[in-house]
């Protein structure tokens, strides 16, 4: 069965990447804990965030391996 995410877990997606964006140096596990905390997300929606956010890095990384060098 293939479900979607939650709003909750989109919007601290989005505001994971927006936060990685403008602070770098700020690590994914900071990160992750405070959305959680921020959106009041579920172990079960803080584990289909975490995944949601490995696929992005695994695409982005597959996307770079595409490009001419």
């Amino acid at each position: 069965m293939v479900t979607t995410p939650s709003t909750k877990v989109r919007d601290a997606a989005k505001f994971i990447l927006e936060e990685r964006a403008e602070k770098p140096s700020r690590s994914l596990h900071e990160l992750l804990d405070e959305a959680g905390m921020r959106f009041n997300l579920t172990p079960l929606d803080s584990e289909a965030l975490t995944r949601i956010l490995a696929d992005d890095r695994k695409t982005c990384l597959d996307q770079n391996e595409d490009e001419p060098k």
